[in-house]
């Protein structure tokens, strides 16, 4: 019997010691994150702002001058900076080979450009909360955009705030206008979706379907059908230079097992639709390009042969968005509403 009360008490006493060994391993795993972690508060936005110069320049001195400090200042900083993160960051070949990033510089330059953004954004916060109301709002746009909605679109909306001024950016590259985004400079851009990975949020807001525009009395433009895939590509074509949206649209066409036949690019519009009238080729653009008062041109619908352009509004999610911003949202959104009415309609 006794040999019996000795083995029943063993697990008891294995158990009771289990619970006094995991939380210990916790603590000390907590302390030494949390000394880790320390270490980076010594980060300062300067020491980002040198390596940017440093690897931007290709040289400390080259660095030095476009920030303004001596050569042994940026050294400083950059020595630092390694210390902390605890990796090298440059490549320091000597001579007059350029310095460049190694693969740890190049990551934390990547960070560093976002921190710099969200700065940027932050100081736009504050201006705009001081201005109040009586701020401007900033919106970025491209040129379809520009002559086919925002002529209503303001209408709309300085019947609404009539005392908000509206401040345009155009560009022909919607990405560097989500840029202007991130870092504050814009409340608002026009966007072609999907778009690239960022702080942001959008709604969509209008379909626009790509058209074939063809001169006016062009055997192709007096057909009864449109084109199919294949013929699309085999047409002379005029298209645009840098246009993102117009990459899926040749790519669409190469599915057809040719590359497309083009023979002029243009970011211009007004000049991609001259070329056209003019016979040097056709177009596959999206409908809000066109000005079909133009007799010198036909446009074809094309149909689900080439996917339409979805246009959007997008904002920095985390920024402040004010009565403004929102009233132009919801304005372009109700805008946009009739416009897809219309032209179902039609």
């Amino acid at each position: 019997m006794p040999t019996m009360s000795t083995t029943t008490n063993t697990p008891a006493i294995t158990q009771s010691r289990m619970p006094f060994v995991e939380p210990l391993a916790q603590v000390v795993l907590s302390f030494v994150l949390i000394m880790q972690t320390d270490g980076w508060l010594g980060l300062e936005l300067r020491h980002l702002m040198a390596l940017k110069a440093v690897a931007e320049a290709g040289s400390f001195g080259r660095a030095a001058k476009q920030l303004g400090y001596t050569q042994s200042a940026v050294s400083q900083q950059i020595a630092t900076l390694e210390r902390i993160v605890g990796q090298r960051l440059l490549e320091r070949p000597g001579g007059p080979r350029p310095v460049s990033l190694t693969e740890a510089g190049v990551l934390l330059l990547r960070h560093s450009d976002a921190v710099a953004a969200r700065l940027q954004a932050a100081q736009a916060d504050l201006a705009a909360l001081e201005a109040g109301e009586d701020g401007p709002l900033r919106v970025g746009t491209y040129q379809s955009v520009s002559a086919k909605l925002l002529p209503g679109l303001l209408h709309e909306f300085n019947r609404e705030l009539p005392g908000v001024q509206i401040r345009l950016t155009e560009s022909s590259d919607d990405f560097e206008l989500l840029t202007l985004v991130e870092q504050g400079t814009l409340d608002l851009c026009f966007v072609a979706l999907p778009i690239r990975p960022g702080p942001f949020e959008l709604v969509e807001l209008l379909r626009d379907p790509h058209v074939l525009i063809t001169q006016a009395d062009s055997p192709v433009g007096t057909r009864n059908r449109a084109p199919s895939v294949r013929e699309l590509s085999e047409l002379p074509r005029i298209s645009y230079q840098s246009c993102r949206i117009t990459q899926g649209v040749e790519d669409r066409l190469r599915q057809s097992g040719r590359e497309p036949n083009i023979v002029f690019r243009s970011d211009d519009n007004g000049t991609v639709q001259a070329l056209v009238a003019a016979g040097v080729g056709v177009a596959v653009v999206p409908r809000l390009t066109v000005d079909e008062q133009d007799p010198g041109i036909t446009v074809i619908d094309l149909g689900d042969r080439v996917p339409p352009r979805l246009i959007g509004v997008a904002w920095h999610r985390d920024r402040l968005r004010t009565h403004a911003a929102e009233a132009f949202i919801e304005a372009a959104q109700a805008l946009c509403v009739r416009l897809e009415r219309d032209r179902l309609a039609a």
